[in-house]
């Protein structure tokens, strides 16, 4: 029965915090009133990335950072976040 629980909780996914960087050029055939509303123009090179390569779309350069952080680093909101997905019944069942 030990040998159970223990094998729970090495299956069990552990979460953390991670404090990720990317660094994306690109060049990319678009409208040009694209480029007046940032959060839309954000949203839009990210999801013509996450595509690929295309006629349209030229990567230049592509570099991922990401390391764990102290949960103590993240706003009160992601640590109440955290919590909740650490007592959630989905994550708890090993």
């Amino acid at each position: 029965m030990k040998d159970v629980a223990n094998l729970n909780q090495v299956n069990k996914a552990q979460v953390s915090v991670y404090e990720c960087e990317i660094h994306l050029k690109f060049r990319l055939i678009e409208e040009k009133s694209v480029l007046r509303d940032r959060e839309h123009l954000l949203e839009l090179l990210l999801d013509a990335f996450a595509e690929g390569p295309d006629e349209f779309l030229e990567t230049l350069q592509a570099r991922v950072k990401a390391h764990e952080v102290s949960e103590l680093e993240a706003s009160p909101q992601m640590r109440r976040q955290l919590m909740r997905l650490r007592n959630s019944a989905e994550y708890n069942q090993g």
